[in-house]
């Protein structure tokens, strides 16, 4: 803590502002209103100023406790002198841990009477309104910056992005982004802060629009934080615009903005939607060998589904196999059955279908008329005539199974085989 060396006449003109450090108290002149004149400096009395003395010579020793012992017995009914006593009291409480509160009311007390000098009233009036903040006394601590400028005629972006927490702290959401907007416009270096309350109320809000146009600043203002890219990808796909969030992700992923599954599978997600399979189910094969994304039934399921989207057949039969084992998913073989069948793996479409049949398959007519398919194409019509049969007895494809019937006996008559 900082040691002050005093002397006894100093002790008169001994401000407030000196005994504990603040950022205002640096400022040259307390008030900027265009009317202001100074006042008379105030200062303590002969009695009051002994006992200040002797308070501040064991400060300085860090004897903190016999120090506020002494400053308590100072019996100073009011005006300046209970005002400075009491300010003094308060700030080294302040610098105390668990004794905030406690802080707070000698504090309080030292500025609601007026009796400080204008630097030493504006300093603790900014004092009281940070301690508010670090005790939760959120409504207080608004107060309190509210009167600061109005005593002072000054703005400082950091209370305006205090106010803004402030109100967040508060959920008076919509009262956030005016001071926001001011801090915004005092900052000469832009500060990512006051962004992301206004980003919080909005959002928060469901005002995503407004959301989206506030990620937009903060990844055009800060294009090195890859958080922000991320965000702004997600909240794109909030609005639904998948173009912009596909291309926000996209130069995110080629500058190296993106380490987290999620943002991952955000991606191969957006290339798919924007009928990109092939890329989608690469980037996700990619990432699920590295580990980063787990080797899941269900990403083995997107990735069949992006290579069926990009006509690569038996890759997607590879990964619907892979995904089907796992818990021998009767609808996976299915898939992986349909998908040889159309990369004409016929022994391998007939072996998927059987397997989706063991497993208690729905739409078994179906994978009958498949495996009927598949063994015509092997010439097997005997085993193709078994699946017609099977599947005249299913209503949604009993029309079509009839309608196979005649040209699977044909072809066997016509190379000699019984059906």
């Amino acid at each position: 803590m900082k040691k002050f060396v005093l002397n006894v006449t100093a002790i008169a003109t001994l401000g407030a502002a000196t005994l504990l450090s603040n950022s205002a108290a640096a400022q040259s002149a307390p008030v900027a209103c265009a009317d202001y004149k100074r006042g008379t400096t105030n200062i303590v009395g002969e009695r009051v100023g002994k006992k200040i003395q002797k308070a501040l010579e064991a400060y300085n020793n860090d004897l903190i406790d016999e120090a506020l012992a002494i400053l308590y017995e100072v019996d100073a009914k009011d005006g300046y002198d209970k005002a400075f006593a009491d300010n003094f009291i308060g700030k080294m409480l302040a610098g105390q841990d668990g004794k905030g509160a406690k802080a707070l009311e000698y504090l309080e007390g030292s500025v609601n009477p007026k009796a400080l000098n204008d630097s030493e009233h504006a300093n603790t009036v900014r004092l009281v309104a940070d301690l508010s903040m670090q005790e939760k006394e959120y409504g207080k601590a608004v107060k309190y910056y509210q009167e600061w400028m109005k005593f002072t005629c000054k703005e400082d972006p950091d209370i305006y992005t205090r106010m803004a927490q402030a109100y967040y702290e508060l959920k008076e959401l919509p009262k956030m982004v005016p001071p926001s907007d001011k801090a915004i416009a005092l900052y000469e270096k832009p500060n990512k802060n006051p962004y992301v309350l206004k980003l919080q109320s909005f959002y928060e809000r469901k005002m995503y629009p407004e959301t989206v146009a506030v990620a937009e600043e903060l990844v055009r203002i800060f294009p090195d934080n890859k958080q922000w890219w991320s965000q702004l990808g997600f909240f794109y796909m909030l609005v639904e615009d998948y173009k912009k969030a596909l291309s926000t992700f996209e130069i995110a992923y080629n500058q190296g903005y993106l380490s987290k599954k999620s943002e991952i599978k955000a991606l191969s997600q957006l290339y798919a939607t924007n009928e990109i399979p092939y890329r989608a189910a690469v980037l996700l094969e990619k990432h699920m060998k590295s580990g980063l994304i787990e080797e899941s039934v269900q990403t083995l399921s997107s990735l069949a589904n992006s290579y069926h989207q990009a006509r690569e057949y038996k890759t997607a039969a590879s990964y619907y196999e892979k995904a089907a084992k796992v818990e021998n998913d009767a609808d996976l073989y299915r898939k992986q059955g349909i998908l040889l069948l159309a990369a004409e793996d016929y022994k391998g479409s007939i072996n998927a279908l059987q397997k989706a049949l063991d497993n208690g398959a729905d739409q078994t007519g179906r994978i009958h008329i498949a495996m009927m398919e598949a063994n015509i194409y092997t010439g097997n019509f005997r085993q193709a005539m078994v699946h017609v049969r099977a599947a005249k007895k299913d209503k949604n494809v009993a029309r079509t199974a009839r309608a196979w019937e005649p040209y699977i006996k044909e072809k066997a008559k016509n190379r000699g085989i019984k059906v």
